[in-house]
């Protein structure tokens, strides 16, 4: 029996769907009697995997939705979609034909199913990634505010510096009575603050974007936040390893980690200064110095047990 496949891709209004092998298409509302009406239709075919394309959000509630009623599905990354297309020589770019090539990808790739993020997951991420945009933008303000000499100006940027300060300050308390209000985040924060070089923000930022961690095998948490290296070689020549992909704000936050445990963590010190005292970059060394903390945060995690030197 041939493995059934639906790609959906994922716009403002509206969910194109392809099935395959059977090349059926339709489309739905995306909103909740259009979700409704694509669960009960997919549950009678009975889809070996429900694939949607990530697409700023907009997946997010199609992909819960359908995982509530029993669907396998994933979320698959934009990149591998596009490249995909490129070589099966898809030039063409519509909605259908793209929820086709998703499908397609479904079936020849078979991305693993993982279980997605609950609602309160969900929430404490958005959370989360507001702070960084807030933070994002205060920076911005800063670095205007170094270049700008009108008076009426700086103002301006004053008072705006001073609004986003305050809209940071209270994310910051929603995060805080967020992860007071469930013990089982306060216990993986207390867990990951125990390392050296973990703060609450990094801690509260794998909580939320990386809720695999603890739960996958140390190659394939570092492959799903892109800090696996990837070689370039072809008969006698050897390119340079080069890593990508991934989720960025948690390779971003794993990178601040480092930057302060290659200072005070006495083993990703070791670590770093043995890696620079055999000849490697600094910046080759501190991925190596991020993924090896994530490998200890994935341990930690995995076996309940908090930082401790052996």
């Amino acid at each position: 029996m041939d493995m059934i496949t639906v790609g959906i891709d994922v716009s403002k209004d509206r969910l194109d769907v392809a099935v395959c092998p059977s090349g059926e298409a339709f489309v739905v509302e995306r909103n909740a009697a259009g979700l409704e009406r694509l669960a009960a239709r997919l549950q009678k075919i009975a889809p070996h995997i429900v694939a949607l394309e990530a697409t700023g959000g907009f997946e997010t509630v199609a992909a819960a939705a359908l995982a509530a009623a029993g669907l396998p599905v994933v979320v698959v990354n934009p990149a591998q979609i596009r490249s995909f297309a490129k070589a099966l020589g898809q030039r063409a770019k519509t909605d259908p034909i793209d929820a086709a090539v998703i499908a397609r990808f479904a079936e020849a790739a078979r991305p693993e199913i993982r279980p997605l993020p609950d609602e309160a997951t969900r929430l404490l991420a958005d959370l989360v990634a507001r702070r960084r945009q807030i933070i994002e933008m205060i920076g911005a303000e800063r670095q205007r505010e170094k270049r700008v000499t009108v008076p009426h100006l700086r103002k301006s940027i004053a008072r705006l510096l001073k609004a986003l300060e305050k809209e940071l300050a209270s994310v910051d308390k929603d995060i805080d009575d967020a992860m007071r209000g469930s013990p089982a985040w306060c216990d993986k924060e207390n867990l990951l603050v125990s390392t050296p070089g973990v703060g609450p923000t990094i801690a509260r930022t794998l909580v939320a974007e990386l809720p695999e961690l603890g739960q996958l095998s140390r190659k394939q948490i570092a492959a799903l936040c892109g800090l696996a290296p990837f070689t370039r070689q072809s008969g006698q020549w050897r390119g340079r390893s080069f890593i990508g992909g991934g989720r960025n704000a948690v390779r971003t936050a794993l990178f601040m980690g480092a930057m302060v445990g290659k200072r005070h963590n006495p083993i990703l010190k070791a670590f770093f200064d043995r890696l620079v005292a055999a000849g490697k970059p600094k910046m080759v060394a501190l991925i190596a110095v991020a993924r090896k903390l994530l490998t200890i945060l994935n341990a930690i995690l995995r076996d309940h047990r908090p930082w401790k030197i052996a």
